[in-house]
């Protein structure tokens, strides 16, 4: 039996720092039947806005709809499909992995290609910060799978435009930009 995965979008939202906005956001998804395959939220370069970036699984449709219920939401500014723009998007993880005294510089030499770091030794294990985008963390996962990975931790994706088109600067200071100035 083949399973076929659905592709995968990033979306950012400018939003309200406020109590609650991430709750309502998240309650428009669950209502709606969507699935988060990823969330991180933090400050943004605007005083008191924030951004969150959702990984979403489905088709044109299904962003399309995902966009346009953020858009009716009242604490969201702004919001953008990136992944169909030429963007970076990172995570982070930690990884801690199961390392005695023969396995450990093997561990080492695969941390090093991944361009990781090593950020806690203990007498039976190593932890591992590794950041990338999403391929490169789940690499790094696999490979260490057969030393036994006791635990994960994952940042979510994370996504930023590479530079700005003159079509965003325009649309940066429209309407949106004078309800950020107007105190929202």
């Amino acid at each position: 039996m083949t399973t076929t995965e659905s592709p995968k979008h990033t979306i950012t939202a400018l939003v309200e720092d406020k109590p609650g906005v991430l709750n309502r956001v998240s309650s428009m998804f669950r209502r709606r039947g969507y699935n988060i395959a990823s969330l991180a939220v933090g400050h943004s370069e605007i005083a008191n806005l924030s951004r969150m970036t959702f990984v979403v699984e489905g088709d044109e449709s299904t962003v399309e709809h995902v966009t346009k219920n953020l858009h009716k939401l009242v604490d969201v500014i702004k919001v953008s499909d990136v992944s169909i723009q030429n963007c970076v998007s990172r995570e982070l993880a930690l990884v801690r992995v199961r390392a005695n005294v023969q396995t450990r510089s093997e561990i080492m030499q695969i941390v090093d290609i991944f361009r990781a770091n090593i950020v806690d030794v203990a007498p039976d294990s190593l932890m591992i910060e590794v950041t990338g985008d999403e391929d490169k963390v789940d690499s790094l996962q696999n490979l260490l799978r057969s030393f036994g990975v006791l635990e994960v931790m994952r940042t979510g994706t994370i996504a930023m435009d590479r530079g700005l088109s003159d079509e965003q600067t325009d649309n940066d200071n429209s309407g949106s930009t004078h309800r950020m100035e107007s105190g929202l």
